[in-house]
C-alpha cells in the first residue's frame, strides 16, 4: 500500500496508535484486570489502577497516559526500523509481489510483522514491567518475556489480521485517495 517513505511513516503511525492502545487495554483489563481489582478491592479496573497510583513501569507507578506514551515511542521506532522493512523482505522471500494476489501478499506481511514485533515488544515490556523491587535476575526476565509472548501473540495475530490492519488500510486509502487514484491511471 504505502509507496514512499512518508506514506510508510504515516501507515506505521496509524497502526501503532491503534495497536498500543489496544495492547495496553488488553494487558491491563483482560490479562491483569482481575488481579488488580483483587489486590486493591476496587470494583473496576480503572478504579484499581487509580487506587494503586498508576501502572507499575520502570520500577515505579506511572499514570496510564505515560505508559501509553512510552510504549508508543518504542513501538513506533521499532516498527519503522525493524517491523515494516523486515516483514516486507520476509514476505518477498516467500512471494513475488508482482505475481501474487495483493490480499495474499498483505496477509503475509501482517503475519511477518506480528512474528517480528510481538517478541520484540514483549521483550521490551519484560524490561519495562520487570519487578525491580525484588532484585534483578536474568531468568526472571526471560520467564517474563516468554509469558508475555504467550499472552500477546494470539491477541496480536488475530487483532492485527482481522481488525487493526483492515481498519488501518481503509483509513490509509481515505487519506491517500488522490495518490492511489493517480497510480491506478498509469
Amino acid at each position: 500500500m504505502p509507496r514512499n517513505q512518508f506514506q510508510r511513516m504515516v501507515f506505521a503511525f496509524i497502526t501503532v496508535v491503534i495497536t498500543v492502545h489496544a495492547y495496553v487495554f488488553y494487558s491491563l483489563y483482560v490479562v491483569n484486570g482481575s488481579l488488580l481489582m483483587e489486590i486493591t478491592g476496587a470494583d473496576s479496573v480503572i478504579h484499581a489502577i487509580n487506587a494503586q497510583g498508576g501502572v507499575y513501569m520502570f520500577g515505579k507507578m506511572l499514570p496510564i497516559w505515560a505508559v501509553i506514551l512510552v510504549e508508543f515511542c518504542f513501538a513506533y521506532g521499532l516498527e519503522c526500523v525493524m517491523g515494516s522493512p523486515c516483514s516486507f523482505r520476509l514476505a518477498c522471500k516467500v512471494y513475488n509481489p508482482r505475481e501474487t494476489h495483493p490480499v495474499t501478499f498483505e496477509t503475509t506481511i501482517i503475519c511477518a510483522t506480528v512474528g517480528l514485533m510481538c517478541p520484540a515488544m514483549s521483550f521490551l515490556a519484560a524490561w519495562f514491567y520487570y519487578p525491580y523491587y525484588a532484585g534483578f535476575n536474568i531468568f526472571t526476565l526471560l520467564a517474563n518475556w516468554l509469558k508475555l509472548v504467550c499472552f500477546n501473540f494470539p491477541f496480536a495475530f488475530f487483532s492485527q489480521l482481522f481488525f487493526i490492519q483492515p481498519f488501518v488500510r481503509t483509513v490509509f486509502k481515505v487519506l491517500f485517495r488522490k495518490d492511489i487514484e493517480k497510480r491506478a491511471k498509469y
